[in-house]
């Protein structure tokens, strides 16, 4: 019985034993990065001077908005725009497709002070638009236009 004990002991102190030497860590690093982006809440914008009347004359001010919104922690960089399709002179300008007459204006783009917060917060940037009296009261008839892409860089 003694010899039957020692036996049992020995076993229990083994199968202990080789199961702490079975035993092993290993440390786990997990990680991810989050992008610093800003996009367009929509892919179009209108910007419209409406109806320019030569008889009355004077400056054309109009305005409009859109939405946008940049990652958290993302500085905002200035907001640019291209040339638009009818560059010419130094100036953005609208053409009449029938008599090919062009309409100078300029734009200014000013987004809000609020911060970035992703897209659960977007913000709103304003796009201001001037038509010169003098630059329309002798044009041709007709409807004008221009496209011109806007562009957000984080």
């Amino acid at each position: 019985m003694r010899k039957s004990m020692v036996v049992f002991i020995a076993l229990a102190v083994f199968a202990a034993g080789g199961a702490a030497w079975a035993a092993d860590t290993n440390t786990l690093t997990v990680s991810a990065s989050v992008v610093g982006t800003c996009k367009f809440s929509s892919a179009t914008s209108a910007l419209t001077f409406g109806a320019l009347d030569p008889s009355v004359g004077g400056d054309v001010n109009r305005s409009a908005t859109t939405q946008f919104w940049c990652t958290r922690g993302v500085t905002t960089a200035p907001f640019t725009n291209d040339q638009g399709l009818h560059f010419a002179a130094g100036k953005n300008q609208m053409r009449d497709a029938v008599s090919t007459d062009v309409i100078p204006y300029t734009l200014t783009l000013t987004p809000d002070t609020n911060s970035n917060a992703g897209p659960g917060s977007p913000r709103t940037l304003t796009i201001a638009g001037n038509v010169l009296g003098t630059d329309y009261t002798s044009k041709t008839a007709g409807n004008y236009a221009d496209t011109v892409v806007l562009t957000l860089t984080p």
